[in-house]
């Protein structure tokens, strides 16, 4: 079906309004024509799509906090072999069943699930998008580490919103209390670009999700810490990695998860 079949899609477009991903459904139709970003996400992925394989054939796609849809219908063009996206609103995942039928994308299979609950997915991916979802979390570095832990099998397309400088500090590989001979505090926890992860205790731009704020230095650093390679940076606060070992992981008794889902029985 498309946007020039079915005479009712405007009338069921607007029914899921309001929309996050402004996407052109064909014939003039798009999803959110005010959207304050314009053509969002469209824009922003140009900014790193040739980053991502091109061809995905026999490939197998997750999309954490898929929204409506926009990346895991842009990875099933790519010809994936299988396309996951799950959401934790129903509307979201409305919108995007709704998207992926009016462009014509088949076999993409949208879920309600939360990150905190991947495992119950069973199974690991070729490429895990985990997009716009970390700093909404209030629990960010146990959600990274169940990804790693349950379900990437390969890549991990990943972004967050980043404040506080692109810096980055060479930080020492033991952190000793105090300046040797002193008393006195290292000075590199006041460097700007030592990791930092900024709470949001209230709103930031009217919204009471965004919960952190990361600068560039804390995104690669908790990246790394999850077991997660950084293989490119093609934008400011996108970053693609690769499945890597996990620091301490045989110091741990256990998984590196604090409190690791359970896969079903």
């Amino acid at each position: 079906m498309s946007a020039h079949d079915d005479t009712g899609l405007r009338d069921r477009v607007e029914a899921l309004a309001p929309w996050f991903h402004n996407m052109d459904l064909g014939g003039g139709l798009w999803t959110a024509p005010d959207h304050f970003l314009g053509n969002y996400p469209r824009f922003k992925f140009e900014r790193f799509a040739s980053a991502l394989p091109a061809d995905l054939t026999g490939k197998t796609v997750l999309d954490i906090g898929c929204n409506a849809g926009f990346y895991a219908i842009e990875m099933a063009r790519r010809g994936a072999s299988r396309v996951v996206g799950i959401d934790s609103d129903p509307r979201y995942l409305a919108q995007a069943q709704l998207a992926a039928e009016a462009l014509g994308i088949n076999g993409i299979e949208f879920r309600e699930l939360d990150v905190y609950r991947v495992a119950e997915l069973g199974e690991r991916f070729d490429l895990v998008i985990f997009m716009g979802v970390l700093y909404h979390l209030r629990h960010p570095l146990l959600a990274l580490d169940l990804i790693r832990e349950h379900i990437a099998g390969d890549l991990l397309l990943f972004q967050t919103m980043q404040q506080g400088g692109d810096a980055v500090y060479d930080v020492p590989e033991d952190h000793p209390f105090h300046v040797p001979g002193t008393f006195d505090a290292p000075a590199y926890f006041t460097d700007p670009g030592y990791p930092k992860m900024h709470f949001i205790e209230r709103q930031y731009a009217g919204d009471w999700t965004n919960w952190w704020a990361a600068n560039a230095a804390c995104s690669q650093a908790m990246l790394r810490a999850a077991g997660f390679a950084i293989e490119a940076q093609p934008e400011s606060e996108v970053y693609i990695c690769r499945v890597a070992p996990v620091p301490f992981q045989e110091w741990q008794n256990g998984p590196m998860a604090a409190y690791p889902a359970r896969k079903p029985a």
